[in-house]
């Protein structure tokens, strides 16, 4: 018998759960402690269940997910309201559309790094796996 054919495969964890708990900012594995310790500190662990959460390598994933959804909001925006009043100044514009961005950007950063953090969590990538305590 091979040392494959003892291993028992390890309990697969919902991807779509886990992302949905991440958007919410929770932990993946429970969904009841906060992922972040900090604006976009993630925690070492759940504060609820004890999961370990440190293995994450974010890196530069979240910013670009984020610039990339803010950039399509806010020139898709910029383009109806352009369409629907030609004659808006130009002052209106400077002052709307970087603030708006800055402000989206603000508000979505944390939920997207989150959502990738439990993506990589229900993927098993990066630490996550089965060494690391099963969940």
């Amino acid at each position: 018998m091979s040392h494959f054919a003892a291993t028992a495969a390890p309990a697969r964890r919902d991807w779509g759960e886990a992302v949905g708990r991440g958007l919410r900012m929770r932990c993946p594995a429970c969904g009841e402690g906060r992922m972040f310790r900090a604006y976009l500190k993630v925690a070492d662990a759940c504060p609820a269940c004890g999961e370990a959460l440190h293995h994450h390598r974010a890196d530069d994933a979240p910013p670009y997910v984020t610039i990339s959804v803010v950039g399509h909001l806010v020139v898709g925006a910029l383009l109806i309201v352009e369409q629907t009043w030609p004659d808006t100044p130009l002052w209106l514009h400077f002052a709307v559309w970087p603030a708006l961005g800055l402000v989206l950007s603000l508000l979505m950063l944390p939920p997207i790094k989150s959502a990738l953090v439990a993506h990589q969590w229900a993927l098993r990538m990066h630490g996550f796996g089965a060494d690391a305590g099963e969940r």
